[in-house]
Formats: C-alpha cells, sequence, structure tokens
C-alpha cells in the first residue's frame, strides 16, 4: 500500500483507497473508512471511485493508504428454484 502513488494511477483500474472518515465517528468506532471500486478520475483534488453504490470522491487531504487490486469476480446468477 502507497500514500502518493495514487497520483500516478491511470483510470479505468480497481482500487481500494483508505480515507479518513469525512464525519465525526462516535468514541470506539474506526477513524477511516475504505472505499473499493474502478478509478474514473485522478487530479490533485484526491480520486473519484465508482463503487458498487455510486460515485465517492475522495479528497487528497482524506487519503491515507491506497492499493491496486485485481478485477471484481464476476457476479453469480441467482439460482432458480
Amino acid at each position: 500500500m502507497t500514500h502518493d502513488g495514487w497520483r500516478e494511477w491511470a483510470p479505468g483500474i480497481r482500487v481500494v483507497v483508505r480515507r479518513l472518515r469525512d464525519d465525526s465517528p462516535a468514541p470506539g468506532e474506526p477513524r477511516y473508512t475504505d472505499v473499493l471500486g474502478d478509478l474514473l478520475k485522478v487530479d490533485d483534488e484526491g480520486v473519484l471511485v465508482r463503487t458498487r453504490r455510486g460515485d465517492v470522491h475522495v479528497p487528497a487531504r482524506a487519503i491515507a493508504l491506497t492499493k491496486v487490486v485485481p478485477p471484481a469476480p464476476p457476479r453469480r446468477r441467482p439460482r432458480s428454484l
């Protein structure tokens, strides 16, 4: 995992970004959360990642750790009864 290597990324890869939470976690709750998905955009302001729940912008100042990860496995079709 790296901290500044994300600045070299090209859109289209799958990544995980550990970010400092932008809310105020309660005592005992984690200060960080992970964003996993396909990279859409990289600039000096941060990264834009398409997750299963939608697009997430992670500001540069909130990025703690980053990693390129393998493509997602194919989704399974629901079994019929």
